[in-house]
């Protein structure tokens, strides 16, 4: 919390322009110390994702007791989608879930126009992936994220290089 805090009086940052992106392995340790954390973050305006879902310790109880803005689709499902390895379904059953309860999804790992195809039509919030952009520096990122917010795509506030698609 200490760091947190340190790094926004420093940076200037307002809060709810900030996202904590953790794995759903590094939540589950200390279950109990992790919600009181993420309880305070969460009273901070910080807006919270979860990493790599499906691929940790997924406890449905632990998912709709802590205070998620975001769940982020593991690219190991992404990429599987085409397949024909029962992803589909494992996509399916996660964006219900989170949408189930009131969670952004951002699918990692898009990298061709099937798996766009796919995910749009499933109603898959956000996407990102090489399909969109290799990673880029922060200049660089920045005009992609005028130059698509221009286009009339949309972002979640913390994921401003993910590119967002009318699916909901």
């Amino acid at each position: 919390m200490e760091d947190v805090e340190l790094a926004l009086a420093e940076s200037g940052l307002k809060h709810e322009s900030l996202a904590l992106e953790m794995t759903e392995s590094s939540i589950m340790g200390d279950a109990e110390q992790t919600m009181a954390t993420l309880d305070r973050l969460k009273k901070m305006n910080i807006r919270l994702e979860i990493d790599d879902f499906g691929t940790g310790y997924s406890s449905l109880s632990y998912l709709q007791r802590l205070p998620f803005d975001i769940l982020k689709i593991d690219r190991s499902f992404v990429r599987e989608l085409s397949a024909g390895k029962g992803s589909l379904d494992i996509v399916k059953a996660i964006l219900q879930l989170a949408h189930s309860f009131r969670l952004e999804v951002i699918a990692e790992g898009v990298e061709t126009e099937e798996q766009l195809s796919v995910l749009r039509a499933l109603g898959c919030g956000y996407l990102q992936g090489y399909l969109f952009s290799k990673p880029v520096d922060a200049d660089t990122a920045e005009r992609l994220y005028r130059t698509t917010r221009a286009s009339g795509f949309s972002f979640p506030a913390s994921a401003p290089v993910a590119v967002g698609t009318p699916g909901r």
